[in-house]
């Protein structure tokens, strides 16, 4: 549809229907899950615990925020959202914000659309380019993520700082009909998080007082640390009371699981010509060390003991491995 479909006009004429991105995500999801498509590749243990909540939130078309301790894939899953989106979307074309080409929100859509009518130009893009992240910072503003007044844009073009197009989009409104994540939330300044309120809720934007607000269509998604409640910051009230669905993550429940998930993610084909097997009860060994850490009075539980921990201690183990090969001129080795 995309490489025949310029205008306005022609897009009106192929019968596309403009959905919100909360039922867009929605409705890929139920045909995820009637053909039986893997929902989350890569994400191991989590079947029958946190997928299903994701999936109770998309379906009720809530924001969410996935709540567990370091290590426990939270961010890999809230970048696999961008999966159910559709593969591409028309705008605007030319639109800061994706303005949707039936409902357009910015006042150069606006005015292109009065000026050319159905001979508005049309761009699609692709889902890649409807995800946003931020990771929560203590000098982050709420200029890079709601936005400001440019007086560079208004001198250029002689406006005044009352014309809307004078506004510099930040990053939220840019993901407009997309997906938008801030991670470590509670390490947002609560002056930060309270500009978020108006999004969640109303679903707007208002830039320095700007008398305009301007709607955005998002699907918000969020992660956080328990351990950053206490020790560096919080999640104020009317911010967490506008998150519709809070999940807890969780550290593997099996030594099963621990080690199909070290087996995944750590680097041990080393593409260099030499063999290195690793024996199963060495990996067995790591994943239970993990295992009796977690449980253990020396370890502070508040921090957790992430996943990462067995995955870069198999890569140790293998990379001793390689060392001696290379020492000893071995071209195949067991790890013993």
């Amino acid at each position: 549809m995309s490489n025949k479909i310029k205008t306005l006009g022609e897009l009106k004429k192929s019968g596309w229907t403009s959905l919100s991105v909360k039922d867009e995500i929605r409705k890929n999801l139920v045909r995820k899950m009637s053909s039986k498509e893997e929902l989350f590749p890569g994400i191991l243990g989590y079947d029958n615990s946190v997928i299903p909540q994701i999936q109770h939130a998309i379906l009720g078309r809530h924001d969410l925020l996935l709540l567990g301790l370091r290590g426990q894939a939270k961010t890999k899953m809230l970048r696999l959202l961008v999966n159910f989106l559709d593969e591409e979307m028309p705008v605007v074309a030319g639109s800061e914000i994706n303005d949707d080409p039936y409902n357009p929100v910015s006042k150069f859509a606006r005015d292109l659309i009065a000026e050319k009518g159905d001979s508005t130009p049309i761009e699609w893009i692709g889902r890649e380019h409807r995800y946003g992240e931020k990771l929560a910072t203590p000098d982050t503003t709420v200029a890079d993520l709601v936005g400001d007044l440019d007086p560079i844009k208004a001198a250029s073009k002689r406006l005044t700082l009352a014309n809307e197009e004078v506004i510099n989009f930040g990053l939220i409104p840019r993901v407009n009909r997309g997906i938008f994540v801030i991670n470590e939330l509670p390490d947002l300044q609560p002056r930060i998080q309270v500009a978020l309120l108006n999004i969640m809720q109303e679903r707007d934007i208002q830039i320095r007082g700007f008398n305009i607000r301007i709607p955005l269509d998002l699907f918000m998604a969020f992660s956080a640390n328990p351990e950053d409640y206490t020790n560096r910051g919080n999640i104020i009230t009317p911010l967490k009371d506008r998150i519709d669905a809070q999940i807890i993550t969780h550290y593997p429940k099996s030594l099963k699981i621990a080690r199909d998930i070290a087996k995944q993610e750590a680097w041990v084909e080393r593409k260099n010509g030499l063999q290195i097997h690793i024996p199963e009860i060495y990996r067995q060994i790591l994943a239970q060390v993990a295992f009796e850490a977690r449980d253990s009075e020396y370890i502070d539980q508040k921090s957790g003991v992430s996943a990462r921990m067995t995955i870069t201690a198999l890569e140790q183990v293998v990379s001793a491995a390689e060392r001696r090969m290379v020492i000893m001129a071995k071209s195949r080795l067991l790890c013993a």
